[in-house]
């Protein structure tokens, strides 16, 4: 059995950092129109460049219908567009327009000035080297499987 103070580490870290990432979708104006999901598949599309819907729906752990909800709305508000696949004419690749770009780099500038914000305004210069130094185990807890 683990250690009860290992343990209460690990809930405390996992409160800070819930807490933290439900503060940074509060905090851009441009992104509260969208949902989380929509959010989530703009960044791949953004990272991918173009993805079929059902690459999308399995990279999101969603259903194709439900995918297809999103990409409607997507498309709806103009952040997408839909191209029939150049070697199977039945497939759509689906990429981010334009204006969804933009909108997907205004709404994490959003985020990101006012974290830098909180973190000069809240954290003393130790808190503020102790948050770099934590940037590297943290991503490694990200990519750990």
């Amino acid at each position: 059995m683990k250690d009860n103070n290992e343990i209460q580490f690990a809930s405390n870290l996992r409160t800070a950092i819930t807490r933290l990432i439900k503060k940074l979708r509060k905090e851009s104006p441009t992104g509260l129109q969208l949902s989380l999901t929509e959010r989530s598949a703009m960044a791949l599309l953004y990272q991918h460049k173009a993805l079929l819907p059902s690459e999308l729906a399995a990279m999101e752990m969603i259903t194709n219908q439900s995918m297809s909800q999103v990409l409607n709305h997507l498309f709806e508000l103009g952040y997408i567009v839909r191209q029939p696949s150049k070697t199977d004419k039945r497939k759509v690749n689906i990429s981010l327009s334009k204006d969804g770009e933009h909108t997907l780099l205004q709404f994490r500038h959003e985020r990101d000035e006012w974290l830098l914000k909180a973190i000069k305004t809240a954290c003393t210069a130790e808190e503020q080297s102790a948050l770099k130094a934590a940037i590297g185990p943290l991503t490694k807890l990200v990519d750990f499987k």
